[in-house]
């Protein structure tokens, strides 16, 4: 897992502060109370501890306000141990269950870390606002990196494929999917940035780092189709209307040397 203590903006969005995490008493806590999930009509799943066992009930009390209730026992989840919040991948927890993925995905995402794995898969949250993670200098992070080196990002997901493609010569896919206001188009853009910027460093040229003409034509297209194909609706105002398949070429030096855009399911706004 990617570490860092004392950490400043922009890394914030990125790395985990284990030192916070690792904390003595939060394990001897958890350990001492016998900490479970139940089931919580407000929020979905909350903490308590086990208290007795009547059967096929068991008597829980509440860690958020020490109340104690009844539930089944079935109902009950394991809770993971405390070296285990904010995991980067949650293929890594020890329990594997529904309240213990939407917690780790809760506390990333409160914690300003909204990019999380799952197994092969980047779960992204959308935080509604800029963040500070999509710079040139992000991307030089990233760059030539395995993904286990680095925090989620999208960047990361985007590297892997672009050396597998040149490293197997074989075709790389990255699916972008999700309910309206996911943050799909977004994310679809950051991929298109990072290929553009790293693509370009093959070029053998002086401004190396600079965006040719089929990349800068790449990445000013979006807005074009957006603007035919985007409407406002209740969960995002700029809703993509349409799918898109976007093929990326490149030649065998991992240099951009073609492009197309093939557009689908157009859907109609009312």
């Amino acid at each position: 897992m990617a570490q860092r203590t004392g950490l400043e903006d922009p890394e914030r969005y990125l790395f985990v502060d284990r030192a916070v995490i690792y904390n003595p008493a939060t394990q001897a806590d958890w350990t001492a109370k016998k900490l479970v999930w139940i089931p919580s009509e407000r929020h979905g799943f909350e903490a308590a501890s086990i208290k007795e066992e009547r059967g096929d009930e068991v008597m829980v009390e509440l860690a958020e306000n020490g109340k104690k209730a009844m539930v089944n026992k079935d109902d009950i989840q394991k809770m993971n141990p405390p070296k285990f919040s904010k995991v980067e991948d949650m293929a890594e927890l020890t329990c594997l269950n529904e309240a213990s993925v939407l917690h780790n995905l809760k506390d990333r995402y409160y914690s300003g870390l909204i990019y999380t794995y799952s197994g092969l898969f980047c779960v992204v949250i959308n935080p509604y606002k800029n963040l500070p993670i999509y710079s040139e200098n992000i991307i030089e992070m990233y760059r030539g990196k395995k993904r286990h080196e680095m925090p989620p990002h999208i960047y990361a997901i985007s590297e892997s494929a672009y050396r597998c493609m040149l490293q197997d010569r074989e075709d790389q896919s990255i699916l972008c999917t999700g309910e309206s206001g996911a943050g799909k188009t977004e994310n679809t853009k950051k991929v298109i940035q990072y290929l553009a910027h790293v693509a370009s460093s093959h070029k053998g040229r002086k401004d190396h780092n600079i965006p040719g003409e089929l990349e800068r034509q790449l990445l000013q297209a979006n807005p074009i189709l957006e603007s035919f194909g985007n409407a406002k609706t209740v969960k995002n105002d700029n809703s993509s209307r349409f799918g898109k398949f976007i093929r990326i070429n490149f030649d065998v030096t991992g240099y951009i040397v073609g492009a197309n855009i093939e557009t689908c399911i157009l859907f109609v706004t009312a």
